[in-house]
């Protein structure tokens, strides 16, 4: 029997967010929880901040000392750490690769499988990568383009929000049926809100926001993630403005999110955290990869979609305000909300991917 090993390829910083290196760690943990040990599990990082995070999540961890956008610079140093077709935990063979980042190449990744069986996380589905499976589990993957830019290929496919790689503490074990009755209930009015904007948010829409939807009687928490290059500022906020909470680099997001009756959130997996949870939420997008989801979520009575600040950021900080307003006053539209989002996904899309690993 062949012995495994998986490998996670991801990055995080205050450019690109912690996004791709969380969900990597979250499948991580549900493979870990499979095992008899994590030893055979160790992450690739390029830079010595997002191996602090890896490290802080008790994953091994080796820098590359390389520039997350040019992943091909790398590959000196895989060759390096893993020799093509070595014996050691059953070589090739027996090692797994998952890739999730926007700056992999068919040509990074052609060099990868000399290395062990590739699974990459793909948002975009623009074209086809060289890998033993592909990833998308976004609600709005299109099986057909999926079938059309494989079909060549023997890569296996994965798709939809059942592969949402959530952390456990949004996770629900209780059947569909159970699910719709189990609606979460709405407050008749809206006290505590969360605006949560990424791990980086470097344009700090979470104070533009405030600035918007600041209300008398209302108590905001505010979430700045671990990358966040306004910590300082957003501080000086919590002092200045009654009502106001700032939460750094939060590790149960899930109680904070049950805390509050409407949350104002940027596309990403955050948006399917707060569906997981039954949240009546307003979504925006700040990057072109994250559009399709907020606009998938409002097309389908999901959440509310203020639109793509990267293109207008002013008129949607105006729908934000608008949305607001109108989710404060009629608490059977954020009920409505509240039961399309929890039925989107049961939070277990980690423990789906761990067994994929294991699989491929």
């Amino acid at each position: 029997m062949i012995n495994r090993s998986y490998v996670f390829r991801a990055d995080g910083n205050a450019h690109i967010g912690s996004g791709h290196l969380m969900r990597s760690l979250t499948i991580a943990e549900a493979l870990a929880d499979t095992q008899e040990n994590s030893k055979n599990i160790m992450f690739l990082c390029a830079d010595k901040k997002s191996a602090e995070l890896v490290e802080k999540r008790g994953f091994p961890v080796r820098v590359l000392h390389t520039d997350y956008r040019h992943m091909e610079s790398e590959l000196f140093g895989w060759r390096q750490m893993f020799s093509p077709g070595d014996a050691d935990n059953g070589g090739c063979a027996g090692r797994v690769i998952l890739v999730d980042s926007y700056y992999m190449t068919e040509d990074y990744l052609r060099e990868l499988t000399s290395f062990g069986r590739i699974l990459v996380l793909d948002d975009l589905q623009q074209k086809a990568f060289p890998a033993d499976a592909v990833v998308n589990y976004n609600a709005f993957a299109d099986p057909e383009r999926y079938q059309a830019l494989y079909r060549s290929s023997h890569t296996k496919l994965y798709l939809g929000s059942d592969y949402v790689p959530l952390r456990p503490q949004f996770s629900r074990r209780e059947p569909f049926k159970e699910r719709i009755r189990d609606m979460r209930s709405q407050s008749e009015k809206v006290r505590r809100v969360l605006i949560t904007t990424g791990g980086g948010d470097s344009c700090n829409y979470a104070l533009a926001i405030l600035e918007r939807i600041y209300r008398e009687n209302v108590w905001y928490h505010i979430t700045a993630g671990r990358f966040s290059p306004h910590l300082e500022k957003l501080k000086q906020l919590e002092k200045q403005r009654p009502g106001v909470t700032i939460h750094h680099d939060v590790a149960d997001m899930a109680s904070l999110m049950r805390e509050c009756d409407l949350a104002v959130t940027a596309g990403g997996t955050t948006v399917y955290e707060l569906c997981a949870l039954g949240m009546c939420f307003i979504c925006f997008s700040y990057a072109e990869n994250q559009e399709a989801l907020t606009e998938y979520v409002g097309k389908h009575g999901i959440g509310a979609d203020a639109g793509a600040a990267h293109r207008d950021g002013e008129r949607v900080m105006e729908r934000i305000e608008e949305w607001f307003d109108l989710l404060c006053r009629d608490v059977r539209t954020r009920e409505a909300y509240a039961h399309n989002a929890r039925l989107l996904t049961d939070g277990r899309g980690a423990l789906r991917l761990a067994r994929i690993l294991e699989e491929i």
